[in-house]
């Protein structure tokens, strides 16, 4: 019986233990944390976590008639195939999100 309540405990210990998924492999965007970001909704598909973001006091500096600016979670998978594959630029951080310009071709 001891035994028995050992390996539960090892068990319960080990599973406190995991590392956290990536918020881009799991459910719904987070929100952003603060009012900075107009999320109009998905840029590649509408359940994309990378948004097309309109314009606040925070954005009126990096929109351009010439490019597309893209919201996505910081360091999510999401935000890194938005560079790899249509060469985003960084332009901003704010409240858990980075904030890219895409030209439009």
């Amino acid at each position: 019986m001891k035994k028995l309540v050992l390996l539960g405990t090892v068990l319960a210990l080990a599973a406190c233990n995991e590392t956290p998924t990536d918020p881009s492999d799991t459910g719904a965007a987070p929100a952003p944390t603060n009012d900075d970001l107009r999320l109009v909704g998905g840029y590649r598909s509408e359940d994309d976590w990378c948004q097309l973001t309109g314009e606040t006091a925070f954005t009126g500096n990096f929109l351009d008639h010439t490019a597309d600016l893209v919201s996505c979670p910081t360091g999510s998978n999401a935000a890194q195939t938005l560079v790899d594959d249509q060469g985003a630029a960084q332009v901003a951080e704010t409240g858990g999100y980075t904030v890219y310009t895409i030209q439009r071709e």
